[in-house]
């Protein structure tokens, strides 16, 4: 008898392989049958007739870092067809952490992830904080060594450069990260701390998981220029031995996406093994912080306040919005609630009601208000200048997505899988369906060794999702964000169903801890 039984599917595998009609059998957590099964018992059936049967759909660039804590069951991930989480990217989250530094984190990242102080129950190491999801959450999770949280632990918070020491306890750091179930290192090269790192501290620092083949995992340093700083990476990757792996990949010309796929195609792939994520939308989006001059950070995050007061820091805040297009960046979410009523506003609206005052000293006085925590959304026109990318054979998904309930968040955290099944695959047919299923599961699964996942063969894990190709939509837009995808009807984690007939199974927590290389 089987657990449950997935009858009449078209099965899409995650390996590229021709579909095939088939019906699937469970027992456990595991798939031990793939055929017509014929007169068979099981606990639970679903028919799939009709529907498309792949592998769990990987998201490698989240930032549920914290939601999942307070809300184990993301629907608005699930909906689409997530089964597993990746998280601690842009080298920033909760760990490790010290107690010296755990505070400046939580403070750091209010919003982007969202955890409060009282949230802190003591964990330091980065399997402390991992372990806290495992069996606790709907889908899997999985993650990287957060490069700034190892940085400012060797060398405290400030634009110092590592001595021999320092390095060496870095390169420590990394490879218990790897020890403790790790994918990779992952930095955010425009983030606190971590943008103070040279060319040759990050080699050193890779070169800690170059014996497990770990990933480095980069958000590059995009206000050098994207291309500059995928040169970096490419340069880092080949000088420490490693893969290298490019987040959040856009171009804003197409003159610049064609320069980034010529260096791609021409010299990244012969150089190291390389991918990159991309989420299917132009709109971006980050903390507003971000956009400050990096010198803000030189005494850390919490001596951080007292500088926006500083008058030359100012000054070079306003060139920089002296550059940009205040109207199409909008206030996505604050922590305060006087202030939620500005949550879509754009910025250009919002310095228009004190019009003597000029746009850096609005926007530090509003993030003095906000304890630094302001989530942005940056619009552009959805010119589809990433369909380049996502048709790339070295793309993967990876949504970016931020989550806020209260806020008006970008759109990618509702919609992006569903995006790329209804816009670039139904829509513009840019790959074919059995390419759409390998850059949403098996590629990255095979890419960050999540053994025995990402694919639809008997003994692999039973991470699955049933999906009508005909209707599959993602209803989220920058107006209306909170908008569920439709189209996804089943999901499955670990043999359990986490979603059924498009609806949340209530209680279901089979999600696991994923560990590199590890069943």
């Amino acid at each position: 008898m089987f657990d449950l039984l997935i009858r009449n599917g078209l099965i899409v595998d995650g390996q590229k392989r021709p579909r095939y009609a088939a019906d699937i059998g469970v027992v456990g957590d595991r798939i031990v049958a793939i055929e017509r099964l014929g007169q068979v018992e099981a606990q639970q059936t679903i028919d799939a007739q009709g529907k498309v049967v792949a592998p769990g759909f990987i998201d490698v660039h989240t930032h549920s870092d914290a939601i999942l804590l307070t809300q184990p069951h993301l629907l608005s991930k699930t909906t689409q067809g997530f089964t597993t989480e990746f998280l601690m990217l842009d080298g920033i989250s909760y760990a490790p952490v010290s107690r010296q530094t755990v505070h400046a984190w939580i403070q750091y990242l209010r919003a982007l992830d969202g955890l409060r102080f009282e949230q802190y129950t003591g964990w330091e190491s980065i399997a402390d904080y991992m372990w806290l999801f495992d069996g606790k959450t709907a889908q899997n999770v999985a993650t990287f060594v957060p490069y700034a949280n190892v940085r400012t632990l060797a060398l405290g918070f400030g634009t110092r450069q590592a001595n021999d020491y320092q390095l060496v306890d870095i390169q420590d750091m990394v490879r218990q990260g790897m020890t403790d179930g790790a994918c990779g290192l992952s930095t955010g090269l425009d983030y606190v701390d971590e943008c103070f790192a040279s060319t040759d501290e990050l080699v050193y620092a890779s070169q800690g998981m170059r014996a497990e083949k770990g990933v480095y995992v980069t958000h590059v340093r995009y206000a050098r220029g994207t291309l500059e700083g995928v040169k970096e990476a490419v340069e880092i990757g080949k000088r420490a031995g490693v893969p290298v792996h490019i987040s959040h990949l856009k171009g804003n010309s197409e003159a610049e996406v064609e320069a980034l796929i010529d260096y791609i195609d021409l010299v990244a792939v012969n150089e190291v093994d390389f991918s990159f994520d991309v989420y299917p939308y132009m709109g971006s989006s980050t903390m507003l912080q971000y956009l400050l001059p990096p010198e803000i950070w030189e005494n850390g995050v919490l001596a951080a306040y007292g500088k926006l007061t500083d008058v030359t820091l100012r000054d070079r805040f306003q060139r920089r919005l002296d550059t940009m297009d205040l109207a199409e960046i909008t206030i996505a979410w604050t922590p305060s609630r006087h202030n939620r009523h500005l949550c879509g506003m754009t910025l250009e609206h919002y310095l228009r009601r004190t019009p003597r005052r000029r746009a850096a000293d609005a926007l530090c006085d509003l993030l003095i208000e906000e304890a630094m925590a302001v989530l942005l959304v940056f619009h552009r026109e959805e010119a589809g200048l990433e369909a380049e990318f996502v048709a790339h054979p070295c793309y993967m998904m990876g949504s970016d997505g931020i989550f806020f309930a209260n806020g008006k968040i970008h759109p990618r955290q509702y919609g992006s899988a569903t995006r790329l099944l209804s816009h670039h695959l139904r829509r513009k047919r840019l790959f074919s369906l059995e390419d759409a299923v390998y850059k949403l599961s098996g590629f990255a699964a095979t890419r960050f060794k999540l053994k025995s996942r990402g694919a639809i063969r008997k003994e692999c894990f039973a991470d699955l999702v049933i999906f009508d190709p005909e209707t599959v939509h993602d209803n989220a837009t920058f107006d209306e964000p909170h908008q569920l995808s439709t189209g996804v009807e089943h999901v499955i984690v670990n043999g359990v169903p986490i979603l059924a007939y498009g609806k949340p199974v209530a209680g279901a927590a089979p999600g696991r801890y994923l560990r590199y290389g590890i069943e």
